[in-house]
């Protein structure tokens, strides 16, 4: 059984989601850029998500996003169902979309933490071999540029999503800077050095092994049921947690050690007919589920 996530309010994330078979269903292309831009920002609305940042590759999707409400599974859950259901619509397939125990969702322990992985997901496409500079990538990836510069309006696609329907004709989206930082103004000049510096680093370690970049061109002419050659590391590690820093990262593994103590604590008198048990702060399956008494977050 899986071990319960600790779902705190106002945290960050890095949330990361594979397609099955690590096939390409995220292609880029016009609709599926359209579908999962729209499907995130109706999502973040819903449940009241501040995005970040987003780059969405052939075969996985990153975010980084802040959940000032604990909604983080209900925010996922509804995207990964309508993605997976529109996206396959698109491309004539009834099959499984994600793959199966694929979502990642890591605490970004610090504003330095919540940088770092900001300037990962941007440079994905070119930490990938896939173009040059991240800004080239033909798919969904939001430009620094875009931090705090107000509402873009999303429009709702004209497949699969009904005229007639409960969608959203539009929907607004503004990527907001995380917690941590004096302004918009403020992170994004750091992002943007972050970018370069990663960006740099990638095209010097493809150079020193004389590799190329696929370029725009070719990975538009991908086919969705293609596939990467082998070689990606399996059965790694898959943590809750991040840290460059030592100690803080420490200090926040014990804290999610402490949960998850208390949690079974409580889900055992729970189960022993104690209606009344204390759940820790950040429960999230049995508060929404069972409606269960829990802490107050710290």
């Amino acid at each position: 059984m899986t071990a319960p996530r600790q779902i705190l309010p106002h945290a960050t994330y890095l949330v990361t989601r594979r397609c099955a078979q690590r096939q390409f269903l995220l292609r880029p292309s016009e609709s599926t850029n359209a579908i999962v831009l729209y499907v995130l920002a109706v999502a973040a609305r819903r449940y009241g998500i501040l995005i970040h940042a987003f780059c969405a590759l052939s075969n996985h999707i990153h975010l980084v996003v802040t959940d000032p409400g604990s909604r983080l599974p209900a925010f996922q859950q509804y995207v990964d169902a309508l993605v997976a259901r529109a996206v396959n619509a698109s491309l004539g397939r009834w099959e499984s979309f994600w793959a199966p125990s694929s979502y990642s969702a890591v605490r970004l322990v610090s504003p330095a933490d919540v940088l770092d992985k900001t300037a990962y997901v941007l440079a994905n496409p070119v930490a990938a071999g896939l173009v040059r500079t991240a800004s080239e990538w033909p798919g969904l990836w939001s430009d620094p540029s875009m931090l705090g510069s107000g509402k873009i309006v999303v429009r709702r696609p004209k497949h699969f999503f009904s005229a007639n329907g409960s969608m959203p004709e539009s929907v607004e989206l503004a990527l907001v800077a995380p917690p941590g930082f004096d302004s918009a103004d403020q992170f994004r000049e750091q992002l943007v050095d972050a970018l370069t510096a990663r960006e740099r680093e990638a095209v010097q370690a493809h150079e020193v092994k004389g590799l190329g970049f696929m370029g725009p061109r070719k990975v538009l002419a991908q086919r969705p049921s293609g596939r990467p050659a082998p070689g990606e590391p399996r059965r790694a590690l898959n943590p809750r947690i991040a840290s460059r820093d030592k100690w803080r990262r420490i200090e926040a593994l014990g804290r999610l050690l402490e949960f998850l103590r208390d949690y079974r604590v409580a889900l055992r008198a729970w189960k022993d007919g104690m209606r009344a048990a204390v759940f820790p702060a950040g429960t999230y399956g049995m508060r929404i589920g069972h409606d269960v008494v829990c802490a107050a977050a710290p």
